[in-house]
């Protein structure tokens, strides 16, 4: 339901609000607002992606929990995703979440809903067993069904 609600409120917000900044600006100068902010928000976007891919090599590198740090890189796809989108709202979410304070404050939230049941890293797991020489069956077999022929000659084009 907040899916379909969000697809309605979106473009309505975002047409408003091209009717408004064009209506005080003019429509070339709000054309090239929005293409202002995307490419700032794309550098934004390069910029904190690679700090966040560096994290989560350190926290894998370091055998730590990388759950935020990845959390972190999604956050920064979905703001990648939003700044592509034309418009004044959803460039201002997307470079609201490029911001490292905005993005901790989003994980807060999500740590008050969202229970991680188990995690682990490396080979402590349950192990699984190698095969043994006795699941190997020998066995001979004899093809039922006799070659298909084709039903028309072959072009030029098909190998025979």
């Amino acid at each position: 339901m907040w899916l379909l609600i969000a697809f309605i409120a979106v473009p309505l917000i975002e047409i408003a609000l091209f009717l408004q900044v064009g209506g005080l600006i003019g429509t070339w100068p709000t054309l090239g607002l929005v293409l202002l902010t995307a490419v700032i928000g794309h550098r934004l976007m390069r910029q904190q992606g690679a700090l966040a891919m560096g994290d989560v090599r350190r926290s894998l590198s370091e055998m730590q929990d990388p759950t935020e740090p990845l959390a972190h890189g999604a956050m920064i796809l979905v703001a990648g995703v939003l700044l592509l989108t034309p418009g004044f709202f959803t460039d201002a979410v997307g470079i609201s979440l490029l911001l490292p304070p905005v993005r901790r404050a989003v994980m807060r939230e999500a740590r008050k809903r969202i229970t991680v049941a188990r995690f682990e890293m490396g080979a402590s797991g349950p192990a699984r067993p190698a095969p043994e020489q006795g699941d190997v069956i020998d066995v001979e077999f004899t093809e039922v069904d006799p070659p298909k022929r084709p039903t028309h000659t072959p072009s030029g084009w098909t190998k025979h």
